[in-house]
């Protein structure tokens, strides 16, 4: 399936205790290149998300930004270290029989004592609540995968259409190609026999041999092989750009053999307008190998 490695998703989710926004963006790469920002909250879902980017994505660098702001402000509990503190309240009591202090602990020399008080985040404890964020998470992104997903299907919409007219232009290409090259093989078949004949005038040559010699030198511009290879090579493109996988390499490879057939045609193949129409295949040829780049 033609599908562009190009694409964007954005959306947000606005819940009553949690605001969560997701960015996905992917431009062109040769393999699957993942880049997560993730809270730090958050770090155990990062295989996670790395699981359902892969589900979707085969090849191309990936940027997902997730981003969580808390709507509520968490119930807090306070905690009082009351070995230390009834430590440090013995420790008093002796400083005053011995006259060194006076007066009474205060809450606010309990706050500045170290580790007499604490605060603990009591829905950092609630299971049940970090899971359900967990679950809206999952969902927001892959709500953002679905929408970067259709656009790279639409852009690939595109992107096939493009391809599939260069395609037809090829074959159409590939046809005249065949027929000139027919010509040109004739005449040179004409041009050689007739040039043999003249250096042969004063030489006692079995026609015969002479004949044979003409053709298996004319059999060197055939090009049979690689029309067929190429016709071949397209109908492989067909098949590969209709089928559900991802189909970019495959695509470039084949762009890679359609070249080295051209090429060979040309340094074989007889006929005045065989030059002209093989360097239109080979520019055609370099079009659809700078859309394939775009490709997953």
């Amino acid at each position: 399936m033609i599908k562009s490695m190009t694409g964007f998703a954005s959306l947000a989710r606005e819940e009553e205790a949690v605001s969560i926004g997701v960015t996905i963006r992917s431009v062109n790469h040769r393999y699957l290149d993942l880049q997560l920002r993730v809270p730090a909250a958050l770090a155990e879902m990062e295989t996670r998300l790395r699981a359902r980017v892969q589900e979707r994505v085969a090849r191309g660098r990936v940027e997902l930004t997730l981003s969580v702001q808390q709507r509520q402000l968490p119930a807090m509990e306070v905690l009082l270290n009351e070995p230390l503190i009834a430590a440090l309240g013995a420790a008093l009591d002796r400083a005053r029989e011995r006259g060194v202090v006076d007066g009474v602990l205060t809450p606010g020399d309990l706050l500045r004592v170290p580790q007499a008080v604490s605060f603990r985040d009591i829905a950092g404890d609630d299971e049940r609540g970090k899971a359900a964020l967990l679950a809206m998470v999952d969902e927001a992104v892959g709500d953002a995968l679905a929408q970067l997903e259709t656009m790279r299907v639409r852009e690939g919409g595109y992107l096939y259409d493009d391809l599939e007219a260069r395609r037809a232009t090829l074959g159409g290409l590939i046809d005249r190609i065949e027929a000139e090259a027919g010509v040109g093989q004739t005449g040179f078949r004409e041009r050689l026999a007739a040039r043999v004949r003249e250096m042969t005038e004063d030489l006692r040559l079995e026609p015969e041999a002479v004949a044979q010699e003409v053709v298996r030198l004319a059999a060197r511009s055939d090009i049979n092989e690689e029309v067929v290879r190429f016709r071949g090579h397209l109908e492989h493109w067909a098949a590969l750009a209709d089928a559900a996988e991802p189909c970019g390499r495959k695509l470039d490879f084949l762009l890679q053999e359609m070249n080295r057939e051209v090429n060979t045609i040309g340094s074989k193949a007889e006929g005045q307008a065989m030059a002209g129409l093989v360097v239109e295949a080979k520019a055609e040829l370099e079009k659809m190998r700078e859309q394939v780049q775009n490709v997953e």
